[in-house]
């Protein structure tokens, strides 16, 4: 297809546009029939090996994930997803297979159902009947509307208990934003997050009004930061990891580096950061954690500034560390492979690191060494526990870095490598 010629007619393209789409439409269909047909074969599988039917499914939809190339999350969900499609909402899935709704419209009428009984969701569905043309020009939120209105008039008890339900998933979570920059979320009940919000706005307008030139928005920002962290301005009793190379902190070198819990960052600003005892930068780090060397500190500011050295392998980058006889990893071993893989080692996967495990494990002679440890999310290191799922680890070479390697039950074999570091050059899988 990729090879075919492009139409230079302006009707000609749109109408190839559009039947792309409903392409689109219809793999995404088939994609969720595998999805199901694979869960059941997993699970036959596993009843055949005598495996009790609660214990069933654990390690299906990380293995959809690793087809999909998606994260462990985004893998459960479209698990999910294609479940509810196949088995309890064909009309949506006619849909789908027709290309009259994409993959996200329908896991928008997916989620608002997911609320409803089996039946209740197949009524729902043969009601709003999607394949029928309901949402033929509808936008996303019509769509959301229309289902929230289905699904209340046939179980408001259960919507209700959803609504009641949210509160305990309460949470708290950062991403990265362009130019160095950051999105710090809170998902709130509504009166909380209404009183948060107004609270903050009633000091950027007090503020304000007294002649600061900030506008509301930073006022905002400021103000919750400091009374976050209880310090004007900047952070406190929080230690940030700074990445860099010696060419970036004492000579100027234009490379990178690299913030932990965030990723990379301009060298000028680094250097700012770090010498220039720039507002929040208190306890950072440079280079790496060091598992054998000592530290350094200096006062910038009023600000502490640790240096922490760690030496690297020539040509490759490759960091260097020592072994433990231990069954658990140290914590400065643990702080150096955190920082090494800076997330998650699963292929695909970049949630925040919460293990440090075992690549091969300890109880089958596996070593507490940097190579036979990788970063872990808590899903991903409950996953690999499961039958048939394996993994080993390939330490830095002359060429290599570190790369994990990890097999599931079907045979099926996908790699990672840790990222580079500042000043070490990317290196290709399977070189």
């Amino acid at each position: 297809m990729g090879s075919a010629p492009t139409s230079t007619d302006s009707s000609e393209l749109i109408d190839e546009l559009r039947d792309l789409e409903d392409l689109k439409s219809a793999i995404s269909a088939r994609q969720a029939r595998a999805a199901v047909a694979f869960d059941l074969a997993q699970r036959a599988e596993q009843a055949d090996a005598g495996v009790p039917a609660s214990e069933r499914g654990p390690g299906v939809a990380a293995q959809v994930a690793l087809a999909r190339r998606e994260s462990p999350n985004r893998g459960s969900r479209h698990l999910g997803l294609a479940k509810a499609l196949v088995t309890e909402m064909p009309r949506t899935m006619a849909a789908l297979e027709s290309g009259q709704l994409n993959e996200w419209r329908a896991t928008l009428l997916v989620k608002e159902t997911a609320c409803l009984s089996v039946e209740d969701r197949a009524a729902v569905d043969e009601e709003l009947a999607p394949d029928a043309g309901t949402f033929d020009g509808a936008g996303d939120k019509a769509i959301v509307s229309a289902a929230k209105a289905a699904a209340y008039r046939r179980d408001p008890r259960s919507v209700a208990q959803r609504a009641s339900h949210a509160a305990t998933e309460r949470t708290v979570s950062l991403r990265p934003a362009p130019d160095t920059m950051t999105y710090l979320t809170a998902l709130l009940p509504v009166a909380q997050g209404v009183a948060v919000y107004a609270a903050l706005t009633r000091t950027a307008d007090s503020v304000r009004s007294g002649g600061d030139s900030r506008t509301r928005g930073q006022i905002m920002a400021d103000t919750l930061t400091e009374r976050v962290t209880g310090t004007r301005g900047g952070v406190s009793g929080i230690d940030l990891n700074l990445v860099m190379t010696d060419r970036t902190l004492f000579q100027g070198d234009s490379e990178p580096a690299r913030l932990e819990g965030y990723g990379i960052v301009p060298s000028e600003w680094a250097r700012a950061l770090l010498v220039e005892g720039q507002p929040g930068s208190e306890d950072q780090d440079h280079r790496v954690q060091d598992p054998t060397e000592g530290t350094e500190s200096a006062g910038r500011r009023e600000l502490k500034v640790l240096l922490r050295r760690l030496y690297t392998a020539p040509g490759s980058g490759e960091l260097l560390t020592m072994d433990s006889k231990a069954r658990l990893f140290p914590q400065r071993l643990r702080r150096f492979i955190q920082i090494r893989d800076h997330t998650c080692r699963t292929p695909y996967c970049d949630a925040p690191i919460r293990h440090i495990d075992h690549v091969i494990p300890w109880h089958a002679g596996g070593s507490t060494h940097r190579d036979n440890g990788a970063g872990l999310c808590e899903a991903c290191n409950h996953t690999k526990e499961n039958p048939g799922w394996a993994a080993t680890s390939k330490p830095g070479g002359s060429a290599d870095v570190h790369m994990l390697q990890v097999s599931t039950p079907t045979g099926h074999s996908y790699q990672s490598k840790a990222p580079p570091l500042p000043g070490q050059r990317p290196t290709r899988l399977g070189n």
